[in-house]
């Protein structure tokens, strides 16, 4: 049976928003946010958070290091490809759930919506993406991939945008690799629920004020709530995006 694995980024270092990753959501760190609402997943046999193995990380390592749920990897800070691809091998896992350390509105339903379609195409699918084409809030941001495709990726990709943020080196050729899409159904590709400023945190912070700090809330309620309630996406709405923001955590 194959081991599939989510592998989060996550480092203290953050250019626009420092300690992000650390800041208390309603008295819980964010990372430990992200890892709660992975836990909800079916079909992730495991959760790694690949660090930095700068000092300033130290902190990040060792709070993972106090849940027994979560693995740990420690890599460089400039290369989170090859970041990644230890991760992988040192803790054994077949298929790679890439998910970033700002989206502590990260869906369980559609991390495993997505796993599925890979699982379903697996004998003729490289990469499974809800991002290349946007119909989900940016904050629900999941990318499936098998080690090999992983590895070879971390063996040819160049440097700058291909080692920092991962995933280019694959989706950037899909004559080459063979990439399926995940929609939502109702196009809400204009909310921003990933945390990359304090204006991105204040409004994630409200969501879970609204819906409890359990964060047993799924995509479809989150929605609901902004339907209801519209004077949320003005939160953040000036806040610009960035290419490649929240990748290269």
């Amino acid at each position: 049976m194959a081991s599939v694995k989510a592998i989060i980024q996550a480092r203290m270092g953050s250019t626009r928003l420092p300690q992000k990753v650390l800041m208390p959501l309603l008295g819980k760190p964010m990372l430990l946010r992200i890892t709660q609402r992975l836990e909800r997943c079916h079909r992730l046999d495991g959760i790694i958070v690949a660090t930095t193995d700068l000092p300033e990380d130290d902190v990040v390592a060792q709070l993972v290091e106090r849940q027994p749920s979560l693995q740990l990897t420690r890599g460089s800070s400039r290369d989170v490809l090859g970041r990644y691809a230890q991760a992988a091998q040192e803790h054994s896992v077949d298929v790679v759930v890439r998910v970033t350390g700002d989206c502590p509105l990260i869906d369980p339903e559609t991390v495993d919506r997505c796993i599925s379609e890979f699982a379903r195409y697996e004998d003729e699918c490289d990469y499974v993406s809800n991002t290349l084409k946007r119909t989900f809030p940016r904050g629900l941001d999941t990318e499936v991939f098998p080690k090999p495709i992983l590895l070879m990726a971390e063996q040819n990709a160049r440097g700058g945008s291909e080692r920092e943020h991962v995933t280019p080196y694959i989706w950037k050729e899909p004559l080459r690799f063979r990439i399926r899409q995940v929609k939502s159904a109702t196009d809400w590709s204009h909310l921003r629920w990933t945390v990359d400023t304090m204006a991105d945190f204040e409004l994630v912070a409200r969501v879970y004020e609204e819906l409890g700090s359990d964060g047993a809330f799924d995509y479809p309620t989150i929605c609901a709530l902004f339907s209801r309630t519209p004077e949320l996406m003005e939160i953040n709405r000036h806040i610009d995006q960035k290419p490649f923001e929240s990748k290269g955590c």
